[in-house]
């Protein structure tokens, strides 16, 4: 069976690529590799989702499904005064976003390989975002939704993007039986932005 970017330890042969990118104005190089989420390039959900993202520079953020770094990392440059933890099943994704990070000067991150919420210890986030891993299945989608209203703060915000095709529509339902306060932020080539608030 091939890998998918949600298997912990990708077997893929090694394709490393790097690229520069802008990301909410500022100029970012990124490493990515076989085996991972979007190897090839920021995916345009990630890009909508990065632009539309509302943080403060002291809040403490969490990207669950964090593949090599991009939402994360532009969280990071976002909250300088903050703190962002990024977590993947995947090794070799999580391998790449620290040497993303490194790469990028980015300190305020940490980084760790964990199944969704496994390893945060009852840590509590400001804003928690997600491009959740559609291929993964619906169970694993709505465990993020719903670990992320655990984890959130009150007043805190989730964000996710998901295309419509792909189930906007159906995720934004169960968003609404779990928060108190869902809107779609922005809709883009089929992407939906989704924010709840708890």
């Amino acid at each position: 069976m091939p890998d998918h970017y949600y298997t912990t330890k990708p077997d893929a042969a090694h394709d490393r690529k790097l690229w520069d990118v802008v990301l909410r104005g500022k100029k970012l190089r990124f490493i990515s590799d076989a085996g991972v989420f979007s190897k090839s390039g920021i995916d345009f959900g990630s890009k909508v989702l990065i632009e539309a993202m509302e943080i403060d520079e002291i809040d403490k953020v969490l990207d669950v499904g964090c593949g090599y770094g991009p939402i994360g990392l532009s969280a990071a440059l976002l909250a300088p005064k903050g703190q962002v933890v990024m977590v993947d099943v995947n090794e070799r994704a999580v391998h790449l976003a620290a040497e993303n990070a490194a790469s990028n000067g980015i300190h305020n991150v940490q980084i760790i390989q964990s199944d969704l919420f496994e390893k945060l210890d009852g840590q509590q986030f400001d804003v928690i975002l997600t491009n959740p891993p559609i291929r993964a299945g619906k169970q694993t989608v709505h465990a993020i939704f719903e670990g992320a209203a655990e984890r959130l703060k009150t007043k805190g915000s989730l964000w996710v993007v998901i295309q419509k095709k792909q189930g906007a529509p159906s995720a934004l339902e169960k968003l609404e039986t779990i928060f108190n306060e869902v809107d779609i932020i922005t809709k883009e080539k089929g992407y939906w932005i989704i924010k709840a608030i708890k």
